[in-house]
C-alpha cells in the first residue's frame, strides 16, 4: 500500500501572535500599563508565511476615550520592517534592542515607542495586529499609522492579532 500525504502537511501554519504575559482577551497586567512600569510586554509570533520580506506590528485601542463612546483609535506602538528571522519582541524592548533593520513609527503621545495602556475611563481593547508583508518598506521617517497602513496597502500578506483589555484601578 502505498503511503499518502496528510492534508496537514499541505497546509501551510497561519499566522499566530501571542503572549505570555497575558493571554487573548484577557486583563493586560498592570506592570504593561501607565499604572505599572509602562514596559512592553513579550511577544512572540509563528507562522510567518513563505514569500514574507518583513514584518510590521501595530498596537492600538479603537475604545478611546470612552468605550461607551468610542471617538478614535489610540496608537500605541508602532513598528516595520522588523526582520522574518525574529520570532519575537522581548519585554521592556528599548530602541536600541530592536531586531536589527527594525523602524519605529510615532504613537499618540508623539513619541516612538512603546506606551501601555492608560484608560481615562473604562474598560478597554487593547489590539497587538501583526502583518507579514512581501517587501521591505521604505524608511517612512518615523510614520504615523495612517502613513504605514497606506504603505503597506496591497503588501499584506498574513495578519494575526492578540487582543488585551485594561481598565484602571478606581
Amino acid at each position: 500500500m502505498a503511503e499518502s500525504t496528510s492534508s496537514r502537511e499541505n497546509t501551510a501554519m497561519k499566522l499566530t501572535i501571542t503572549s505570555p504575559s497575558f493571554f487573548h482577551e484577557n486583563i493586560i497586567p498592570a506592570l504593561y500599563t501607565c499604572d505599572g512600569k509602562n514596559i512592553s510586554p513579550q511577544l512572540t509570533w509563528t507562522g510567518v508565511p513563505a514569500g514574507t520580506k518583513s514584518l510590521a506590528l501595530i498596537v492600538d485601542d479603537p475604545d478611546a476615550p470612552d468605550p461607551a463612546a468610542p471617538k478614535m483609535t489610540w496608537v500605541h506602538w508602532l513598528l516595520y520592517n522588523i526582520p522574518t528571522s525574529a520570532s519575537g519582541l522581548a519585554e521592556n524592548l528599548s530602541p536600541d534592542h530592536l531586531p536589527t533593520g527594525t523602524r519605529q513609527g510615532i504613537n499618540n503621545w508623539k513619541l516612538t515607542g512603546y506606551g501601555g495602556p492608560c484608560p481615562p475611563i473604562g474598560q478597554h481593547r487593547y489590539f497587538f495586529k501583526l502583518y507579514a508583508l512581501d517587501i521591505v518598506l521604505p524608511d517612512l521617517m518615523q510614520p504615523v499609522k495612517d502613513t504605514l497602513e497606506k504603505a503597506m496597502q496591497g503588501h499584506v500578506i498574513a495578519s494575526a492579532e492578540l487582543i488585551g483589555t485594561y481598565q484602571r484601578p478606581r
